[in-house]
């Protein structure tokens, strides 16, 4: 099974198996089913923002804070808010 980006977890998922081909416990695919599901019927208040949230909790994996910073202004979005460098650098 392809291991790499969140395609590979999405059809793992839909498969109910790990990346390393172990079953997910039926529980827990209830769990996350459930919630995607609600997530699924929040409205949305715009593409860019929610662009710019997945920018900033998956950039926060690969950049450090001032390199992340520095790209998002360089893209047009704000920087870093003080509660996110908080949460996702602390």
């Amino acid at each position: 099974m392809k291991k790499m980006g969140m395609q590979a977890v999405d059809a793992a998922i839909e498969k109910g198996v790990d990346l390393d081909g172990t079953p997910i416990p039926p529980k827990m695919l209830e769990l996350y089913n459930r919630i995607m599901n609600e997530e699924n019927k929040r409205q949305r208040s715009g593409v860019k923002k929610s662009m710019r949230n997945r920018c900033v909790k998956t950039g926060s994996k690969h950049f450090d804070k001032e390199t992340l910073n520095k790209l998002l202004i360089e893209s047009g979005w704000d920087g870093l808010k003080e509660k996110e460098i908080l949460f996702f650098y602390s």
